[in-house]
């Protein structure tokens, strides 16, 4: 069974070492879209709804807690597992992102393990 990620950052790097990160899923059937803004975010998880949102905070046109609450709130089946990414390291932020619904929070700089662990675990992928 396929699975879709969709990337949401405004920052040309972020998306990019994201997107490297999730080669290692492709063989897997996994497919990978990119936004890089939120309301591109928001529309493009409304047309492919994807099993995992690997969120920014910051962005322009809606910011990231405004895209999860909204995909939560209209979800009429299961929601997309969310996952906020930041570089915002205050508690009132991941506070802020558990109330509108995200599922988890990962920081900026990334570790890059970490975010292998993650979707492995979210998508239930064992990568060879």
């Amino acid at each position: 069974m396929s699975k879709t990620i969709l990337i949401a950052d405004d920052q040309a790097d972020s998306r990019q070492l994201l997107n490297d990160i999730l080669d290692r899923f492709r063989p897997y059937g996994v497919t990978v879209h990119v936004a890089s803004d939120g309301r591109q975010a928001y529309e493009m998880a409304q047309a492919v709804w994807p099993d995992l949102i690997l969120l920014d905070i910051m962005m322009p046109e809606m910011s990231g807690y405004e895209v999860c609450e909204k995909l939560k709130s209209e979800a009429e089946a299961k929601a997309p597992y969310i996952i906020m990414v930041s570089a915002k390291f205050q508690r009132a932020d991941r506070t802020k992102a558990a109330l509108v619904g995200a599922d988890e929070f990962i920081n900026k700089p990334y570790d890059i393990k970490l975010v292998l662990e993650r979707v492995q675990a979210v998508l239930d992928i064992t990568l060879a």
